[in-house]
């Protein structure tokens, strides 16, 4: 059964390669996914462009697993060689936009939750969510089906963490900031230029660290990625406006970091949300001693995921390598999936 399964989960990726499906364009992905249920036997539903399904013998007095990874994916870089929409298998490798991130994971989790789907006794629910909106953090993703799917207890999120354990997850807040200054024509003296009030500006921000240090996550990271000012050569603009990446550790949560920062820059600073807090499991949680019985490690994940949008433990764990993520020529090894699906059902048959 794992054989036929892998097989049809391949076939699957092939397929979600093969039909774009940018954020909030995945209609015609979620129709493919619709049809590898129908394949399977399994009743479905489709809320927007999520596929989501519960196994058989679901029982409301059962805790409830949910699993969760996402068919969309962001657009290919320009430094592609190979068709990013063109599926190509070459020396074991399988070739394509969305192949890593994170096809593999959820076509691997299609089939463990294939597996389980007809099996009684089992101790907990499973809900699986193929979800939509992931890379842009959209209105009808994951976030906007925790209200129609069966209340979830602990959640895997299929992303490519080499199936080791990502038992924590930092969180992210963006912040629009203003360094302002005196407009003024170029060629008379200005004391309070908003470009050189900047240079101070960016160095707080180089050098600012946050006080408390996780075990799992390390420090919060901070980061400035865009700076924009200025419309002609001749003006001192009024203002310089930044974006601040801020990647936060399980210490905190997003709003203590949007109150420490609007406190301590040095300019003013509005964070465009705090919905997307860090995420985590704790260590003595099944789910994680299960993988560390068979062989898995444990280690905290810098990268954001749909974790960031649940407020029940959940696990970051799939085929896959992150560091290929949003790469030109996006690649997963078959082995890899092959692997996962073998990982994923060893994981839950010590679990359920």
């Amino acid at each position: 059964m794992i054989e036929r399964l892998t097989i049809q989960a391949i076939q699957l990726l092939k397929q979600l390669i093969e039909t774009p499906s940018f954020s909030s364009e995945e209609e015609q992905t979620a129709q493919h996914i619709e049809s590898w249920f129908k394949q399977q036997g399994i009743p479905f539903t489709r809320t927007h462009h999520n596929v989501w399904a519960t196994n058989k013998y679901f029982d409301e007095s059962k805790p409830t697993l949910l699993l969760n990874s996402h068919h969309d994916t962001v657009k290919p870089n320009n430094g592609y060689t190979k068709d990013p929409f063109t599926a190509i298998v070459e020396e074991g490798k399988l070739y394509g936009l969305g192949s890593n991130d994170a096809g593999g994971c959820l076509v691997s989790l299609l089939a463990t939750f294939a597996y389980f789907y007809d099996k009684k006794e089992l101790k907990y629910n499973l809900v699986i969510v193929a979800s939509a909106e992931e890379e842009s953090s959209g209105p009808n993703g994951l976030n906007s089906m925790l209200s129609v799917i069966p209340k979830i207890d602990v959640a895997i999120v299929g992303e490519p963490t080499l199936m080791n354990l990502a038992i924590a997850e930092k969180g992210l807040v963006v912040f629009d900031a203003v360094v302002k200054g005196t407009p003024s024509h170029a060629a008379h003296p200005n004391e309070d230029n908003a470009i050189y009030n900047t240079v101070p500006v960016l160095e707080w921000f180089k050098e600012y660290r946050f006080e408390k240090v996780s075990s799992v996550l390390g420090e919060v990271k901070m980061t400035v990625t865009q700076i924009n000012a200025g419309k002609q050569h001749n003006a001192v603009p009024a203002n310089v406006d930044l974006v601040v990446d801020v990647r936060v550790n399980d210490q905190y949560t997003n709003k203590e970091i949007a109150e420490i920062l609007q406190k301590e820059a040095p300019c003013s600073l509005t964070p465009r949300s705090l919905r997307l807090n860090s995420s985590s499991i704790p260590q003595e949680h099944a789910l994680v001693q299960a993988g560390l019985a068979i062989g898995r490690s444990t280690y905290g994940s810098p990268t954001l995921s749909d974790q960031a949008v649940l407020s029940c433990p959940s696990l970051k764990l799939g085929p896959g390598d992150s560091t290929r993520s949003h790469s030109a020529d996006e690649f997963i090894h078959l082995q890899e999936i092959e692997e996962g699906i073998i990982i994923y059902i060893e994981l839950l048959n010590k679990v359920l």
